[in-house]
């Protein structure tokens, strides 16, 4: 094989686990379909990278990252449909068009940090409504989105065409509320429901505070779960286990191990 630098060393490479006569039996077998869970796989991955601060790591899973849209690009390819060349020249026209503040002319760029914000979401509402002739502010917002994140960004989208509350004061309000319903409720599928909309509003919650819920609660998550592991190890040291343990013994550890400051 040729040998090629950047980009061209990893098409190249895709190209021959790609080719009929003597490509690698496992990569002939994939499709668009049969990659998907590689790609959510390696989209998580890279964010352990950056969360872990390790510059390698983060290398090595960006690496892997990109050889997912590689793969997708050499199927693409296959079919006659587009290239890798393709994806990177229809992303930097897209980024033009959205950037007229850096792209565009002398008063396009001389623009508040507001104006810049509200120039962007008229931009992405033009694109919308070019894709799909209704034009919701809904389309595009994939279905397979983490239930966290696509609430957030189903109320950001309702937030760019005025559907909002102006300030947090209402969100607790409707968080209150929601808490109630939720003991009001007595089916199972009743409570389910107000259990989503209490979550729902906590998003709201976030997002007026400028908080990314996903990422507050992979913290809270962590928190969690290092306290307890400190009752655990606390546990350990006395050959206990945490199921042999009552209630009020793992809370008096769970409050040793909060006083710790442990994250």
């Amino acid at each position: 094989m040729n040998e090629f630098k950047g980009i061209g060393a990893l098409t190249g490479v895709m190209q021959r686990l790609r080719d009929p006569d003597n490509g690698c039996p496992w990569d002939l077998k994939q499709s668009f379909e049969s990659l998907l869970p590689y790609t959510i796989e390696e989209t998580y991955e890279v964010v352990d990278a950056i969360q872990s601060g390790d510059m390698a790591a983060i290398k090595d899973e960006l690496g892997d990252l990109l050889f997912q849209v590689v793969f997708y690009a050499q199927l693409a390819n296959e079919q006659g449909e587009f290239s890798f060349d393709d994806i990177a020249e229809h992303t930097a026209n897209k980024l033009i068009h959205r950037h007229p503040h850096v792209f565009g002319t002398d008063a396009e760029r001389n623009l508040s940090d507001a104006e810049i914000k509200a120039q962007w979401e008229q931009i992405k509402q033009q694109e919308r409504t070019k894709k799909n002739a209704r034009g919701s502010v809904f389309d595009d917002i994939p279905s397979q989105l983490p239930s966290i994140l696509k609430a957030a960004k189903l109320q950001k989208r309702a937030s760019s065409v005025g559907f909002d509350w102006p300030e947090a004061e209402p969100v607790y309000a409707k968080i209150e509320e929601e808490i109630q319903e939720v003991k009001d409720a007595t089916e199972q599928e009743h409570i389910e429901e107000e259990v989503g909309d209490l979550l729902f509003a906590v998003v709201n919650l976030a997002r007026h505070k400028q908080v990314n819920p996903e990422r507050a609660l992979q913290r809270a998550n962590e928190k969690f779960k290092s306290r307890f592991q400190h009752i655990e190890q606390t546990l350990s040291q006395q050959n206990k286990q945490a199921g042999d343990s009552s209630l009020q013994e793992l809370e008096a550890l769970w409050q040793q191990a909060k006083k710790a400051g442990l994250l």
